[in-house]
């Protein structure tokens, strides 16, 4: 062999794997697809050419009452989707279409058969062979095709998974084949080296094709259960339905905010696709802690749990019957005591005193009723509710007991909202639970990140938040972009049964304020204004 053959082999096969490292490295199947044709034109000097890929053709639904085939009943049924084309001397616009696997195409006989197709003029096909070249693609746009190299992408296991169809071998690579006659004198017959080179590129090809399909079909999956699991997660919550994937829409918008900043405090930031994906996914998962904490605490409204309500109702019923009997009492003891005339003469001073007793009865309970709602009252007085837990009635026993009991009175008296110390020790607790849970997920490298960026969503950069306090030093930037998003949500949400919806203005000048104590980030509060992060509340930027 001579050395010039050897070196030009040498160099060929140094190519080649070069081109393998670099379709091995690509994850996004779009861009991976444009690549194996672009690195397959390059090494054999292609004009044009276009790349096929086979799909399975989705079932159609069986009408009601009719049997549907089981997955194993038969194979499915499969087509090729025409994905990516390419074209040094015409330019024209390409869109995607499905072609069946048949052999009357050069695509669906080479998917069909696995053998390598190989023409000198697309026009002149040999004799006898079942597929014809299709021109519409020349008749629309004065190009010639001439050769054509089609080879199936085929894996290991002997799997075709595509078909590259490569187009017009040049002479001289610089060659602008826009004519027939500039076909006539530069397009060239493919090689066999040139198809051998194109085998091996395929065949690498398809293992990068099969191992970027299967990392999409995991990410599908994947993003499947965590959808599935917050909606399990938000439906112990009904009041809250919808509120993660809102967070993760607005968190990324404004994390893609950032990254577009030229100027200004963010001009140096930059998420890479990795970083706005770890971001969504610590986005959508940041409340699934939830799951650990009492159903009972979760969708608590008032600040009594309708069994306390309800006990409490009862007690005052029996408080009625006490007054209502013991007044019957004392009419029947005026009665024996005084006679009849006397009695019938005093009757509506009896009726006056039990009426005025009753009332004041549902005077207090209406009062427990309207403590009961949550407010926020910063120098709030509760004396009517110790003077009602001041007053008993007679169980049936005859025993004493207080109109309201002394757990019922603190949480009663609350100034704000509608937990107790105790009970919002335990909502707190959900941050630590979701980030227990996620740690347990084994995360690829790229997304190590979510356990910790969710962890700190309650965090306030003046170390007033929960669990762990800390400052803003110890708060990363993706955590401070999701606690605004959540904090808009959970004030601008639907209408909930603890509070009522604000609009976006008054939502905004509470973040405002929050701002000014020095709670959340002032540059990412402006950002989130000034780009308008707010009206992107029901629009996900992009799934990633």
């Amino acid at each position: 062999m001579a050395e010039d053959t050897r070196r030009s082999l040498a160099r060929q096969l140094e190519e080649l794997n070069r081109i393998g490292a670099a379709l091995a490295a690509e994850r996004d199947t779009g861009r991976l697809l444009t690549l194996i044709l672009t690195k397959a034109r390059e090494i054999t000097g292609s004009d044009a050419g276009s790349l096929y890929v086979v799909e399975a053709v989705e079932p159609v639904e069986a009408p009601p009452g009719e049997r549907r085939a089981e997955a194993g009943d038969q194979e499915p049924e499969r087509r090729l989707r025409f994905t990516v084309a390419q074209n040094d001397s015409v330019a024209w616009p390409f869109s995607e279409g499905v072609l069946d696997i048949t052999e009357r195409s050069i695509a669906g006989y080479v998917a069909l058969t696995g053998e390598t197709v190989n023409l000198g003029d697309a026009y002149r096909p040999p004799k006898g062979v079942p597929y014809t070249f299709n021109r519409r693609f020349d008749e629309m746009t004065g190009y010639r095709t001439q050769s054509v190299l089609a080879v199936p992408m085929r894996t290991p296991k002997g799997h075709i998974v595509g078909v590259l169809q490569l187009i017009n071998a040049k002479r001289r690579r610089a060659a602008h084949l826009d004519s027939e006659e500039a076909v006539a004198a530069g397009a060239v017959r493919y090689s066999q080296r040139q198809a051998a080179l194109a085998v091996s590129l395929a065949a690498q090809a398809a293992v990068a094709l099969e191992n970027s399909q299967l990392y999409s079909a995991i990410q599908q999956l994947f993003e499947g259960f965590v959808r599935a699991s917050i909606v399990a997660i938000e439906a112990r919550d009904p009041a809250t339905s919808g509120h993660s994937f809102r967070v993760a829409n607005l968190t990324v918008a404004l994390a893609e905010a950032v990254d577009r900043a030229d100027l200004g405090p963010f001009a140096g930031v930059r998420f890479s696709r990795d970083d706005l994906r770890t971001i969504r996914y610590a986005s959508l998962l940041h409340d699934f802690g939830k799951v650990a904490v009492n159903e009972e605490v979760l969708v608590k409204a008032k600040k009594l749990y309708p069994a306390q309500l309800e006990l409490v109702r009862e007690r005052f019923r029996m408080a009625r019957r006490t007054r209502e009997l013991a007044s019957a009492d004392a009419r029947l003891a005026y009665l024996l005591a005084h006679g009849r005339d006397q009695y019938v003469e005093e009757l509506p001073a009896f009726e006056r005193a039990l009426g005025e007793e009753v009332a004041r009865l549902d005077r207090q309970f209406r009062d427990v009723q309207a403590a009961n709602e949550p407010t926020v009252v910063p120098d709030g007085r509760f004396d009517a509710i110790r003077d009602i837990a001041a007053e008993s009635y007679l169980d049936v026993d005859g025993i004493a007991r207080p109109l309201l009991e002394e757990p019922e009175v603190r949480l009663l008296s609350l100034r704000r909202g509608t937990l107790s110390d105790l009970e919002r020790l335990q909502i707190e607790l959900h941050v630590v639970h979701s980030y227990h849970f996620l740690s347990r997920i084994p995360w690829t490298r790229e997304i190590r990140r979510i356990p910790s960026i969710a962890l700190g969503h309650h965090e306030k950069l003046n170390g007033t938040g929960y669990p762990g306090r800390l400052s803003a030093p110890e708060i990363p930037i993706q955590t401070r972009m999701m606690t605004i998003s959540d904090i808009f949500d959970a004030l601008s949400a639907a209408d909930r049964p603890y509070k009522r919806a604000i609009p976006t203005e008054a939502a905004l000048d509470i973040l405002g304020s929050a701002v000014a104590d020095g709670e959340l980030d002032a540059d990412l509060f402006a950002l989130f204004v000034e780009a308008r992060i707010f009206d992107r509340w029901l629009t996900e930027p992009h799934p990633y």
